[in-house]
């Protein structure tokens, strides 16, 4: 054996505290410590004389550390890892959404149909010659005195008896169609050919024949066909005026009516349903009775539409259903209306109208009646028959030439 430098550090072969290193037949390595391994079968590349590190045992394996079975001298078991916070998705979100549309949809939808089967229906189609179909669409609206679709807190408001007359107060044809919307009010006490009465006032057409007397001799007066028949009574302004909250009208005076049960003042302001209806009915303030009276069922009629079409009506669910509730149990339409047709009819109430009163003149037999004016009467007939815009001349708020 060749001599080992001195002070290289490493042990000489032979030695027998060193053959745990380089191998010896007769000792054996100590249990922990880095050891030769026997090749295993199958193991082409492994050398006899190979060393390999023997991987080290646990703990408990090797019967160290105490009777803890390994665990950290504090004795407590580990934590588990906190589990990732599962992150907000936006696309939940946009789930929801169209999914509260569709159910406002639905909503909007129903509940006018479903108030649709409470509304009375009536046959206001009259029997002979009318006048052909025109463009646009025409509506007649009525209002009538009946009593019967009010409570009795307010019959005794009104004093109207138990079902009150059959009367009408108020009669606007409502015409829409290209050349915009058109809202003609014909006094009641207007004189004209009733089919079957000869010349009478037009309202007794109605107290004798109903609506559909009523129909032709509106057609008769004015060449006019209409569409569609729609019947508004006391109760009608009362509770849709309350379901709404109350509208705006306008006085331009103090009115004090005792007749009407009319008792405010002058100036824009809100009311409440029973007023609204004193304001429309009252004809013994101002100066020309019934043809400002009916200015005022106008603007009762068009305050009506305004809140009808208010983002809050569709908003608030509940002020929804009242509407609709107290619309369909006071109303009565033709028997041809369909939903889609009042549909129109609610938004043909509603936005900027021209508003007119029929131009008349006193009757030459009885001045406290009114006749059609031979002069100006055809122009504002003409325009509604043939969608045309309306002279000026012809729309005055009292029916009267400026």
């Amino acid at each position: 054996m060749a001599d080992r430098p001195q002070g290289s550090g490493m042990p000489e072969k032979g030695t027998p505290e060193y053959d745990w290193l380089y191998g010896s037949q007769s000792q054996t390595p100590p249990s922990d410590a880095t050891q030769r391994v026997p090749a295993q079968a199958g193991d082409r590349d492994a050398r006899p004389d190979e060393t390999r590190v023997m991987p080290v045992a646990r703990r408990e394996a090797r019967g160290g550390g105490s009777g803890s079975g390994g665990r950290p001298p504090t004795g407590r078991t580990p934590a588990a890892a906190p589990r990732p916070r599962r992150r907000w998705r936006p696309r939940l979100r946009l789930g929801f959404v169209p999914l509260l549309l569709l159910l406002l949809l639905v909503y909007l939808v129903g509940v006018p149909l479903y108030h649709w089967t409470a509304i009375d229906k009536v046959d206001a189609a009259p029997s002979g010659d009318r006048p052909s179909d025109q463009p646009g669409t025409n509506y007649l609206i009525v209002g009538s005195d009946k009593a019967d679709d009010l409570s009795d807190e307010q019959r005794a408001a009104l004093r109207t008896g138990e079902r009150g007359g059959t009367n009408t107060d108020t009669i606007i044809v409502l015409h829409t169609g290209s050349a915009g919307r058109t809202m003609m009010s014909i006094p009641r006490d207007t004189l004209t050919e009733v089919p079957g009465q000869g010349t009478a006032m037009i309202n007794s057409a109605f107290s004798t024949g109903g609506p559909p007397l009523l129909v032709a001799s509106v057609e008769q007066l004015t060449g006019i066909h209409i569409d569609h028949y729609v019947e508004l009574g006391f109760g009608s302004v009362i509770n849709t005026v309350d379901a709404f909250g109350g509208v705006e009208i306008c006085p331009k005076q103090d009115m004090r009516d005792p007749m009407a049960r009319l008792d405010i003042e002058k100036g824009c302001q809100e009311v409440d349903g029973l007023t609204a209806l004193a304001y429309s009915r009252s004809r013994h303030v101002t100066a020309l009775s019934d043809l400002d009276r009916v200015a005022r069922q106008r603007e009762v009629i068009s305050a009506l539409g305004d809140e009808a079409l208010s983002p809050w009506t569709f908003v608030n669910p509940v002020r929804y259903w009242q509407i609709n509730a107290a619309a369909s149990g006071a109303i009565r339409v033709d028997e041809e209306m369909n939903p889609l047709d009042l549909g129109r009819f609610a938004l043909a109430m509603t936005g900027d109208s021209q508003t007119c009163t029929m131009p008349n003149l006193p009757a030459p037999s009885d001045p406290n009646r009114l006749v059609a004016d031979p002069d100006r009467a055809p122009a504002l007939f003409d325009a509604i028959i043939e969608d045309s815009t309306v002279p000026k001349r012809a729309c005055t708020p009292t029916g009267r030439a400026r």
